[in-house]
Order: C-alpha cells, then structure tokens, then sequence
C-alpha cells in the first residue's frame, strides 16, 4: 500500500488533524501523563486554534499521512537555519509497525536533503520508551534532557534528539 505525504491547507484539512491527534493521544499517552495534561496539551498544541496559528504566524508546516487516501497519522515540521524541527510526529496506533515510519522519515530525509539542511532534530517524552526506542533505530541520538514549563501547572520532561542528515546526491 502506498504511504503519501499531503500539505495541509484547509480549515478541513487541519480539522481532522486536531480530531485525529485527539484520538492517538488519549490512547497513547495515558500511561505517561495525566489525563489533565492530555487534554491541556492537545487544547494548547493540538487544537484547531493552535494548528491555525503554528501554521499562520510561526511557520510550521502540517502533513498528512494517507495510506491510499485514508488518514493515518501526521506530522509537523519547522524549518530553521541548517536543520529541521520535528515538532510532531504521530502514526494511529493500528497502524505502527507496518514500516510507515521508516518511510515518512525517509521522506523526511529528503525533504531536507532538497533544501540543505543538515540535521533533524525533535524533543520525546523521557518516559515514551517506544518512540525512544524508533527514533534510536532510525539513528538519532540523544543530545541532553529538557524540562519546559507549558502552563496550567504542567511540565514537558523530554529527551532531545538529533538525526544527521547527508548530504543530497
């Protein structure tokens, strides 16, 4: 089956984003945060509003994950001087091990092999030992520990990782 990758532009588009992480978040992060947090977390970063304004004023870029043009999971990225930010990365939980994410990263790869950028890098919760455990497999590795203050009364306690990109052919 073939994995597309689709830019997200319409208030549609972005819609079903927000409805889908809501459904991945609640199913995967409940054993790492509190379900208060979920929710704070997903209205804040996740919700149609805050999509609208990554997209808008901060410069992110949404993708869609379409498996034969069924939605299974996204992404959001966002370009800085030399290297790639990986703010999101999430695949449906009936979906993961079938290899979609070694290819939307080697979409990603490429991406950023077209536009010369050197490095990927992203922040993971320290306690999701599964997405540790792909992205170490896909070759990142781990640059230091981050605890952010996201409001509310709620911490992000992240690992963040780099991937060195080669160069393009």
């Amino acid at each position: 089956m073939k994995l597309t990758m689709e830019y997200v532009q319409t208030p549609q588009q972005i819609a079903a984003i927000a409805a889908l992480a809501e459904d991945i978040w609640l199913s995967h992060y409940q054993q790492m945060i509190s379900v208060e947090q979920i929710h704070y977390m997903l209205e804040k970063f996740q919700s149609i509003p805050a999509m609208t304004e990554q997209i808008e004023a901060q410069g992110y870029e949404y993708y869609e994950m379409l498996l034969e043009g069924e939605r299974i999971g996204y992404l959001s990225i966002k370009q800085e001087e030399n290297r790639l930010f990986l703010s999101k990365f999430y695949i449906h939980q009936q979906y993961r091990g079938n290899g979609y994410a070694s290819k939307a990263m080697a979409w990603l790869t490429r991406l950023c092999q077209e536009r010369g950028l050197h490095a990927i890098w992203l922040t993971v919760n320290r306690h999701n030992r599964t997405a540790i455990a792909v992205y170490e497999q896909k070759g990142f590795r781990q640059l230091r520990t981050q605890v952010a203050d996201i409001g509310g009364g709620f911490v992000m306690d992240d690992y963040i990782m780099e991937l060195a990109v080669p160069a393009g052919l």
